[in-house]
């Protein structure tokens, strides 16, 4: 009996939240561990689905970098990056496309919808959802002079036009998004699924924004996760080392949705089953908390 009353202590603890939450839009950023391991995959699906079913508009925004990876050496083709971004030629577009918006995008969508949810899969060329402009590389030379490279068919966002994720929610439907977009001309960009991400929760004017990680959050110089941050922190703590590498362009765009008029914005480990559910309805959370 125990047992069975601590669990009902558990869902009584959920409930302001739940009260809190229902009605509005969450925007997750989906990649990493969790959407490599089988245990992780199931436990995402599972949390989706629940947070559909409380009343929470949830969209979806996926990567899928090393399948993309992976499916062009099978093919014969070696990936190549700079400053971590892939080199995208019009073939490794075609490969981009039919990974994230095929293999990808469908294996989430299946998922969902196996524990209950109702999902169903967008890339943003679909109902005018992301325009986007070509991304050039800046890179200083030995004359001390910034070098342009073109890194080819890769894209950033200019414009999301959220009324198909709007029609969708109404529906209680959960968009899947792969993170594609139409340049100027009608040609297919690839984009960095944070970045589009961050967008897509602007024009939604979304609660939150959830980025999943394979990291705890962010660490300060004592192994600490540092549990809540505001904007204006990011700075100092970009510039003393506290926040490096692959962690930089998560919190820009952190930053990029707080400025674009979302509440709150958090990076957490999905390497932990049931992450979102943690995050989202416990006081303490799991992981860094970005807000204005």
């Amino acid at each position: 009996m125990k047992d069975i009353i601590t669990k009902a202590e558990i869902l009584i603890e959920a409930l302001p939240y739940i009260r809190k939450f229902y009605g509005k839009s969450f925007v997750i950023k989906y990649g990493g561990a969790a959407q490599v391991k089988e245990e992780l995959k199931e436990s995402f699906a599972k949390d989706i689905a629940l947070l559909n079913f409380i009343g929470i508009k949830i969209t979806v925004v996926h990567g899928g970098g090393p399948k993309i990876s992976a499916t062009m050496e099978k093919m014969g083709k070696k990936p190549k990056f700079v400053q971590g971004q892939r080199v995208t030629d019009q073939e490794t577009m075609d490969i981009v496309e039919m990974v994230l918006g095929g293999l990808v995008n469908k294996e989430i969508v299946s998922l969902i919808n196996n524990h209950g949810g109702k999902a169903v899969g967008l890339s943003g060329k679909d109902g005018g959802l992301i325009k986007a402009k070509k991304k050039l590389i800046k890179r200083s030379s030995a004359k001390g002079v910034d070098e342009i490279i073109d890194i080819g068919l890769v894209g950033e966002v200019t414009q999301v036009d959220p009324h198909i994720i709007i029609s969708l929610e109404k529906e209680g439907v959960v968009p899947v998004i792969s993170p594609v977009g139409v340049g100027p001309k009608g040609e297919t960009l690839n984009i960095n699924a944070d970045y589009v991400a961050a967008s897509v929760a602007s024009a939604l004017k979304a609660e939150k924004l959830i980025l999943l990680t394979d990291v705890p959050g962010i660490i300060d110089k004592k192994d600490r996760i540092i549990s809540t941050l505001k904007k204006q922190q990011i700075k100092k703590l970009v510039d003393d080392g506290t926040i490096s590498g692959g962690m930089i362009p998560k919190v820009q765009a952190c930053i990029k949705a707080i400025e674009g008029g979302v509440s709150k914005t958090h990076i957490i480990d999905g390497r932990v089953a049931h992450c979102m559910l943690l995050e989202i309805f416990t006081k303490e959370g799991i992981g860094t908390e970005i807000q204005a």
